[in-house]
């Protein structure tokens, strides 16, 4: 999910790269609020270099060549943190409704065009959408747990910007609005932001004023490379200067996924329903009441396909007023509030799945056929192989064990990818000879699975990406390490017999 840069052709296909959500932006016909919210986000390309500082923290004036290359590995993300933060908040108007709106913008654009100003204002007038998805449903509260989701607007272009949000209750007496603190990004990293915004919601309850020198200060600070830790200094009153120390983690790929909710809510054999519709590209809906539920389970589910990647609308967090892309007659992952159910219950051919506490039934609507699209031995296999976890797993535990289950089983059905790429020529585009891959495989209840599969976007992506891939490049990246690393372990297994 995370980590992978891949070169796409320039077809609008393959401009719907996924790193994390995906907003519509396709030109299908009758898509309604799809095409409308399209138009709602245009990105900064080109604004942001003048205003971001590069200043990174403070390094001793000369390196050894141990530490200067230590200092390129550190920041070899060449990302920054983030490029701003907004604070959103419902506002009550003149019709007696409260409705969204920013009350803080960090840092400020300055110096922009009109055209500028139009796009970013298309640009805010989204992230209010996301920031309170409800819409208009608002009043003042005593009571409101703080809870933290995800989210991307994606450009007709395909560029992307991942924005992270915490909602939560400002200090203090008596009844009062809920307000919303959203950081934009060009890097994901959800662990990453929720420990930020754990820093923000501390700082918020002394005043909104400390807030914004710690995201100076983390705004300068260069994005760390995988496993790498930057500190930030910060200070607080009665506790003086403090240095956080922001860690990323090995794996990128897993950074941005939580799976402990995804399983919490589901069962291994529901997961396995829902892993089974999104291989073959169909169209999902989640429910729940919490948006960070909805998000996290989107993601996790959406990094269970890896290496390969959802290529169709992924909205962790449908808003109340983009709910008319339930209707979309083409692939999506949606994440749906459980107050709009009945907006989904007269769908057809989706599947629907009811993530929230005392349901009555997890799968509100299917297809039929969940259960037999996986060949029955992989399933088991990946049963067996959840079985390592336990409610009690660690963060950690599982980004262990759930890739360790799912991806074997791509590389036992479509592993052999490799030696179905020919070549004219050392520096020539390879072909995929798709027909005597399918041939290839044995089994003839895999072999019916992987003809399906192979009929998909993601697949069709990923072996033009085979295709157009350097010869040197081969038997190089993640997925090539591991289908090497079972076929040395098969061979080893049939020396012993």
């Amino acid at each position: 999910m995370n980590g992978i840069n891949v070169k796409r052709r320039g077809t609008k296909a393959n401009l719907r790269k996924h790193r994390s959500v995906f907003l519509p932006g396709e030109d299908q016909q009758d898509m309604g609020a799809m095409k409308r919210f399209s138009t709602l986000f245009t990105s900064f390309r080109g604004k942001a270099n003048k205003d971001r500082t590069s200043k990174e923290p403070d390094l001793p004036a000369e390196l050894s060549p141990v530490e200067e290359k230590a200092k390129e590995q550190r920041y070899a993300s060449g990302q920054f943190f983030f490029e701003y933060l907004v604070v959103v908040k419902p506002k009550k108007t003149i019709d007696g409704i409260y409705e969204p709106q920013i009350i803080y913008q960090f840092p400020k654009k300055d110096g922009m065009v009109r055209s500028q100003r139009d796009e970013e204002e298309k640009t805010l007038k989204a992230l209010t959408l996301f920031c309170f998805p409800e819409g208009v449903n608002w009043a003042p509260l005593t009571e409101y747990p703080s809870e933290t989701f995800s989210f991307v607007l994606t450009d007709v272009d395909g560029s992307r910007k991942n924005g992270y949000c915490r909602r939560l209750l400002p200090y203090g007496k008596g009844a009062r609005l809920p307000e919303a603190y959203c950081i934009i990004s060009n890097v994901a990293c959800f662990g990453l932001f929720s420990k930020i915004f754990d820093e923000v919601e501390q700082r918020r309850k002394i005043s909104m004023a400390m807030i914004y020198p710690f995201m100076q200060s983390l705004r300068e600070a260069a994005f760390p490379a995988p496993g790498y830790t930057v500190n930030i200094k910060s200070f607080i009153p009665e506790r003086g200067t403090e240095i956080i120390s922001l860690t990323r983690p090995t794996d990128s790929w897993l950074e941005h996924v939580d799976f402990s909710t995804l399983f919490r809510c589901l069962s291994d054999e529901a997961v396995l329903k829902v892993f089974a519709a999104a291989v073959l590209e169909r169209r999902i809906i989640f429910i729940a009441e919490e948006l960070g539920t909805l998000s996290q389970v989107i993601h996790a589910v959406a990094v269970l396909l890896h290496p390969f990647i959802w290529q169709h609308t992924l909205i962790s967090i449908v808003p109340e007023i983009l709910i008319d892309v339930i209707m979309a007659p083409t692939p999506y992952l949606l994440g749906v509030q459980k107050r709009f159910t009945d907006h989904v219950s007269d769908q057809t051919e989706l599947l629907v799945v009811d993530l929230s506490e005392g349901r009555t039934e997890t799968f509100i609507k299917c297809m039929g056929d969940e259960d037999t699209i996986l060949p029955h031995k992989l399933k088991d296999e990946i049963k067996q192989a959840l079985s390592a976890k336990n409610e009690k797993s660690s963060l950690e535990e599982l980004n262990r064990v759930v890739p360790e289950a799912f991806l074997p089983f791509f590389i036992k059905t479509v592993g052999h990818f490799a030696k179905y790429i020919t070549r004219n020529g050392k520096d020539k585009r390879g072909e995929f000879q798709r027909t005597n891959f399918c041939k290839a495989i044995e089994s003839k209840g895999t072999r019916r699975f992987v003809k399906k599969f192979v009929q998909t976007q993601m697949f069709d992506l990923f072996v033009q990406e085979m295709e157009q891939r350097p010869v040197s490049q081969d038997g190089t990246g993640f997925f090539d390490k591991k289908i090497a690393e079972y076929q040395k372990k098969m061979r080893e297994k049939a020396k012993k017999h």
